[in-house]
């Protein structure tokens, strides 16, 4: 079986989404949870060493390399005469994937935001707290997205 474009994009969504899903667990599973133990203040050292640090890059290149790829080629998907499955599948990727962008669009300045309030143990307190949701949000539209880019994939398999 000769491996198509669109299959073999797919894969690479599949593949990224699945990054994006275990690296956006670990902070919600472990990450988060762990400042309750250590303390707000100690955590927040943590988080601007890692993830105000080399992090910005890291989630930066995933987290929108995961979403502008699955939208491309969940239009690319859309523009090639899909079948019902293939067209509930990609626009559901299309979908979770602009959502989650649009929780990080809000996350992100949340977390970036700690830098104003270093020492500030009730102000870093709530900014986590308000973090931890808007993570939890976005965790979940992750796993959606990446649940969404193995049905496209499935859906596109069987349609060949």
């Amino acid at each position: 079986m000769e491996i198509g474009l669109t299959v073999g994009l797919l894969v690479a969504v599949v593949a990224a989404n699945g990054l994006l899903s275990g690296a956006s667990a670990d902070q919600s599973i472990k990450q988060l949870p762990a400042r309750r133990r250590i303390g707000v203040l100690a955590y927040s050292d943590y988080s601007r060493a890692g993830d105000l640090g080399n992090g910005i890059a890291w989630y930066a290149t995933v987290g929108v390399g995961a979403a502008v790829l699955s939208t491309i080629v969940a239009i690319m998907v859309l523009s090639q005469d899909p079948t019902g499955s293939q067209t509930a599948a990609a626009v559901t990727l299309l979908a979770t994937s602009v959502i989650h962008m649009a929780i990080t669009a809000r996350a992100a300045p949340t977390n970036i935001s700690q830098r104003r309030h270093v020492g500030d143990e009730q102000a870093l307190t709530q900014l986590f707290n308000r973090f931890e949701r808007l993570q939890t949000a976005r965790v979940l539209f992750n796993l959606a997205a990446l649940g969404s880019a193995i049905w496209t994939l499935m859906t596109t398999l069987d349609a060949s």
